[in-house]
This record gives structure tokens, sequence and C-alpha cells, in this order.
């Protein structure tokens, strides 16, 4: 256990950021998943890629995730859809 007052409040703000980042990254994977399991040639198809675009850009952009990552998953997306 922390003894000082600013590690304890440092376990505190960990434990909320872990459980946010942890709802985000889950997030994220179901919708891959949704995505994925569009049949070809759905209308909401397109739509839903560009939230994951979305969703992936601002993952990135607050950390969560790598960018380089997010531009992969992006990419591969952009591959998948094109086939």
């Amino acid at each position: 256990m922390p003894h000082n007052k600013s590690c304890k409040k440092r376990l505190i703000t960990s434990a909320k950021r872990r459980e946010r980042n942890r709802v985000n990254k889950a997030t994220m994977r179901s919708a891959l998943k949704k995505y994925r399991s569009l049949p070809e040639g759905a209308p909401e198809r397109q739509e839903q890629l560009n939230e994951m675009y979305s969703r992936m850009d601002t993952l990135a952009r607050k950390g969560i995730i790598p960018r380089k990552r997010a531009d992969r998953l992006k990419s591969r997306l952009a591959a998948h859809a094109a086939r």
C-alpha cells in the first residue's frame, strides 16, 4: 500500500485510467468484429468503416493504442473493403 498522499492519489487515478482504457479497447475490438461480420455489399458497411477510422484515430490520439497500430488496422480494413 502507498504511504504518501500523492502515491495514494496516483493509485486511484491509475485505476480509473486503466478501467477507462480497458473499456475503450474492448469497444474498439467489438466494433472491429461487428464490421468484419457484416455481409459483403451491405449498405451500412461504408459508414461503419468511417466510424472505425474515426474511433481508431481518437484512440491513437489519446495514446490508448499506438499510432502505427491504428494505421495498420485502418490499412487492413481498407484492403478488406476493397476486395
